[in-house]
């Protein structure tokens, strides 16, 4: 339900609202390639500085689904405008921690500060713009949602190395200045106090699930999987969170999710649609810097170039995602969305050592068209069959599924390319024979395997062919997984027509 005042003012609500919702998605990619600058300069191991990407992304899991509650208990306006404050101060702070543990840690401020955003800010949307409008509304604030991870890798690059990593952090203060002005300025006052009795029951049991879950993912690959006591403990509270948290939803007289949710086909199809998308987006654009700078030899500038076509792929998607929708339908236009971010991932699967940057642009682009594609059907289909009452929640659960995505899917195909790439190793370094004349004959006289230097500089490439073959599976199982889910488009129904282009609007 929307207030008089946000409907007259609803132009400057939703820049403001974009604004805040660009440096919150902005922050989950632009450390991507920062991160070997930032391992440098914190004295962190691979594994560690992971926790900089996975942390920020797994503590707005868990604090996106309190997020609503609070928002319906103390007023929308005053939660945005603390989740904007807060956010922002995490940011200065990120831009000042001298270790790792001081990073990670002002990382899950950032996370618990900003995981409101979206969903806050999505409901907002749909409550002070007319049904027949919001195709097009959003179209454009799915721009702020989908730029900021894409524009995250090109302007960290640039910042990187032309000022310092820690820059990536700071340049949220002038923007979070001007949210927060937006939002206080044109918002209504929501005095709040609509919320339902808290299910701390169901609650707990999410959080550990999605926590337990993560730090499964997150330390298996260094624990040997199921060889270690911790992965089993971590599993089996994720296990028992989830048990915990369904029985409670199915039988608690007010679950902390409404029961409803789970009646909606729709909206629970669009939902594993989300958490695939998250998978599919993040995991890529975690991988390639790292692929770029360690086995291309790109500098920090240079791999963030290199993802600027993307960004540009989805900057025409944008433009033409309402012209598509409204000839073709949201279900057609999710369909071809995912096709070409097939198409991208697969073209991704090809990448050699020996290639120019031409592959990467093109398939950047593609994919950049694809992703475009794929967030404004999700958010019309996702609404059409849900009550309007059950929306804030609607956009909360469908969050926090694109963010325990988008934390599952990097952990697992980092997780995944680093095994694939040590089994690559060991193999092609059991076929090198030193004492073999016809190896002798292929490799340049500096990678002599009979000198000290020469088997070093051996062993290097080797790592590299491996690094490679590590990557390049990690993409054609992303092809095949998001292959096996595009059937599903079918059981999603069309929205029907509006039956009025009237905003209901009350008054203070």
């Amino acid at each position: 339900m929307a207030l008089a005042q946000d409907v007259k003012n609803r132009i400057p609500i939703t820049g403001s609202l974009m604004l805040a919702t660009l440096m919150y998605t902005l922050d989950s990619t632009i450390a991507n390639v920062a991160l070997p600058h930032m391992q440098g300069s914190l004295s962190a191991s691979q594994d560690e500085i992971t926790w900089v990407l996975t942390s920020y992304i797994l503590a707005t899991a868990v604090m996106t689904p309190l997020a609503g509650w609070l928002a319906q208990k103390i007023g929308r306006k005053r939660m945005l405008v603390y989740s904007i404050i807060g956010f922002t101060i995490a940011s200065m702070l990120c831009g000042l921690a001298q270790n790792v543990p001081q990073m990670v840690g002002f990382r899950v401020l950032q996370g618990l500060a900003g995981a409101g955003l979206m969903p806050l800010s999505q409901a907002t949307m749909l409550d002070i713009f007319p049904m027949v409008m919001i195709p097009r509304v959003m179209s454009i604030w799915s721009s702020a949602v989908i730029l900021g991870p894409i524009a995250g890798p090109t302007l960290g690059g640039w910042i990187t190395e032309e000022i310092d990593w820690r820059w990536v952090f700071f340049i949220n203060l002038p923007v979070g200045i001007l949210a927060t002005f937006g939002v206080m300025r044109f918002m209504g006052r929501d005095p709040g106090g609509r919320e339902r009795p808290f299910d701390f029951i169901g609650f707990g049991g999410l959080i550990a699930f999605v926590v337990g879950l993560q730090m499964m993912l997150d330390r298996g690959p260094g624990r040997d999987w199921f060889d270690s006591k911790e992965i089993w403990i971590e599993a089996g509270i994720a296990i028992a969170g989830l048990w915990v948290f369904i029985v409670q939803t199915a039988t608690a007289e007010h679950p902390f999710f409404h029961r409803d949710l789970a009646k909606d086909s729709n909206f629970i199809g669009t939902t594993i649609f989300s958490f695939f998308v998250g998978v599919l987006m993040f995991s890529t654009s975690a991988l390639l810097p790292s692929f770029m700078q360690n086995l291309l030899g790109y500098s920090a500038t240079q791999a963030g170039v290199a993802s600027m076509t993307r960004g540009l792929g989805s900057l025409v998607s944008f433009l033409l995602v309402p012209t598509v929708m409204t000839r073709l339908g949201p279900r057609t236009s999710l369909l071809a969305g995912l096709i070409l971010s097939i198409g991208s991932i697969w073209m991704m699967g090809q990448f050699n050592l020996e290639m120019t940057s031409q592959p990467i642009l093109v398939s950047g682009f593609i994919q950049g068209l694809g992703t475009g594609l794929l967030f404004s059907p999700l958010s019309i289909l996702a609404y059409v069959t849900l009550h309007p009452s059950h929306r804030v929640e609607g956009t909360i659960v469908s969050t926090m599924a694109r963010s325990l995505g988008s934390s599952v899917g990097i952990s697992i195909v980092l997780a995944t390319v680093l095994r694939n790439s040590s089994a690559g190793h060991s193999e092609l370094a059991g076929r090198i024979d030193p004492s073999s004349p016809m190896l002798r004959d292929l490799l340049p006289s500096m990678m002599d395997p009979n000198s000290s230097t020469g088997l070093q500089m051996l062993n290097g490439e080797v790592t590299r062919q491996a690094g490679m073959l590590g990557y390049v599976n990690i993409f054609m199982w992303m092809a095949l997984i998001t292959c096996i889910i595009v059937p599903a488009v079918i059981l999603l129904k069309p929205p029907r027509a509006p039956p009025s282009n009237t905003v209901e609007i009350h008054t203070e």
